[in-house]
C-alpha cells in the first residue's frame, strides 16, 4: 500500500469559510491532492476568545503567529463589538461547493469558541445539545447525516467521546497522537476509531527554536522523511494555510509527494487501516508544545508526533 498522509482542514471562522476554503480547494486540485474539510457550522464568536488572554502562554502564541494578520480585525471583533455572523446560514453554498468538488466534509463544531473554551468542563446535557446543533445544521446544509467529527481545539470530555459512538460516526479526529486507535476514557471503551493528528501544526512551530516562514516546510518534511507504518495526519487551518501561509502549504504538498506520499482524505486514510487490529489507548488531557492549555492526547504515545 502506498504511504498515506491525510490532510485534515479545520475551518474555524466566517472569513476562513468564505476566503480560505476556496483557495485551498484550488490548491489541492492543482496538485491532485485530497483532503477533508471540517466546518464550524454556527455563529462566529471569535472575538470572545479575548478571554484567553489570561491563560499562561496565550500572549506568546498570539505574538508568534500574527493573529490580526491572519484573521483580520473584523473577525477578532465578532461576538463582541460586532454581531457574530452565522457561518452555516451565510456560507452554505461555499460548503456545498467543497463537496461538489469531490472533497470529504465533516463536523468541526457548531460554535468554535463555545466548544473549545468550555466543553472540557461541561456535563452530558450541554455536550449533547451542542453537538446536536452541529449535526442538525450539517444535515440541513448537505442533505445527509454527518459521518465524522474533528473537535475544535482538540477539546473533548467523556460524554463527547460517547457521542461519537452514539451518533454513529465512522471515525473521529479529536486527539493528538502517533497512530490510529480505539479510544478509552477512564477504562470505558468508545467504539469509534480515533484518527489523531500526528504532526505539529504550522502555528505550533512558527517562530519557535529558529523556525521561520523560510524553513518551516523543511522542518515538517524532516519529520515525515521516515514514515510510520500507519502514515500521518496533518491538521491545517483555512484561516492560515488558506491565507498568508498558502505558499508554505504548497511547499509541503510538493515535498510530501516527492517523498512518495499519497495525499488523501480522512475517509481514504480510514479505509487503508485494519480496524480490527487498532490498539486501545486511554485519552488524557495533556499539554502539547506550541499550544495553550491541555488537549486530548493518546496516553503513552511518544512525543515524536508532536511539536518539539
Amino acid at each position: 500500500m502506498a504511504k498515506q498522509l491525510a490532510l485534515k482542514i479545520d475551518v474555524d471562522t466566517y472569513r476562513g469559510t468564505r476566503e480560505g476554503v476556496p483557495r485551498l480547494v484550488e490548491a489541492l486540485q492543482r496538485h491532485n491532492a485530497q483532503a477533508t474539510f471540517f466546518f464550524s457550522l454556527g455563529p462566529d464568536n471569535t472575538g470572545r476568545a479575548i478571554k484567553r488572554v489570561f491563560r499562561p502562554g496565550f500572549i506568546g502564541k498570539v505574538s508568534r503567529t500574527s493573529v490580526v494578520e491572519h484573521y483580520g480585525v473584523k473577525t477578532l471583533l465578532y461576538g463582541t463589538l460586532l454581531p457574530a455572523p452565522d457561518i452555516g446560514k451565510k456560507c452554505a453554498s461555499e460548503m456545498r461547493m467543497v463537496q461538489v468538488a469531490g472533497f470529504e466534509v465533516g463536523i468541526h463544531c457548531y460554535d468554535h469558541i463555545r466548544w473549545q473554551d468550555h466543553v472540557a468542563g461541561k456535563d452530558a446535557e450541554w455536550t449533547r445539545h451542542e453537538l446536536q446543533l452541529a449535526v442538525d445544521r450539517y444535515t440541513e446544509i448537505f442533505g445527509e447525516a454527518p459521518h465524522s467529527h474533528a473537535a475544535a481545539g482538540w477539546q473533548m470530555n467523556r460524554d463527547a467521546f460517547r457521542l461519537m459512538q452514539r451518533f454513529g460516526f465512522e471515525y473521529s479526529s479529536d486527539t493528538r497522537g502517533t497512530h490510529p486507535f480505539i479510544p478509552t476514557w477512564q477504562a470505558e471503551i468508545i467504539a469509534c476509531p480515533q484518527l489523531p493528528t500526528t504532526l505539529p501544526t504550522l502555528d505550533e512551530l512558527m517562530n519557535r527554536d529558529g523556525i521561520t516562514q523560510e524553513n518551516i516546510a523543511d522542518n515538517i518534511l524532516n519529520l515525515t522523511a521516515h514514515p510510520s507504518s500507519t502514515g500521518h495526519v496533518f491538521t491545517l487551518h483555512a484561516e492560515l494555510e488558506g491565507g498568508k501561509w498558502l505558499p508554505i502549504f504548497e511547499q509541503l504538498i510538493q515535498g510530501w509527494q516527492q517523498q512518495g506520499y499519497e495525499l488523501v482524505s480522512m475517509h481514504q486514510y480510514l479505509q487503508g487501516l485494519d480496524l480490527a487490529s487498532l490498539p486501545r489507548q486511554e485519552v488524557v488531557m495533556k499539554e502539547v508544545e506550541g499550544r495553550v492549555g491541555k488537549l486530548s492526547v493518546a496516553a503513552g504515545d511518544s512525543e515524536a508526533g508532536f511539536a518539539q
